[in-house]
């Protein structure tokens, strides 16, 4: 599946404005047009994704569930 073949009106584009990091979890501000969208992801995954303040990323809302892909 592409980033494109989901939903747009469940997408936003962003940058990540700040970045919490805890042991198993970390929080992820990312700045929209829309204003900030908060995720909470695996640490795990901020280290495979390589993210970091100032990453372009898309923010996809799933119900009560966020989730970031790099772009």
């Amino acid at each position: 599946m592409t980033i494109k073949a989901i939903n747009v009106r469940n997408q936003f584009k962003g940058t990540i404005k700040e970045i919490v990091i805890g042991e198993v979890l970390s929080e992820i501000d990312v700045q929209t047009a829309a204003g900030i969208v908060t995720s909470v992801i695996t640490t795990r995954s901020v280290n495979e994704l390589e993210l970091q303040v100032g990453s372009e990323v898309i923010a996809f809302v799933k119900s009560t569930e966020v989730s970031i892909a790099k772009l």
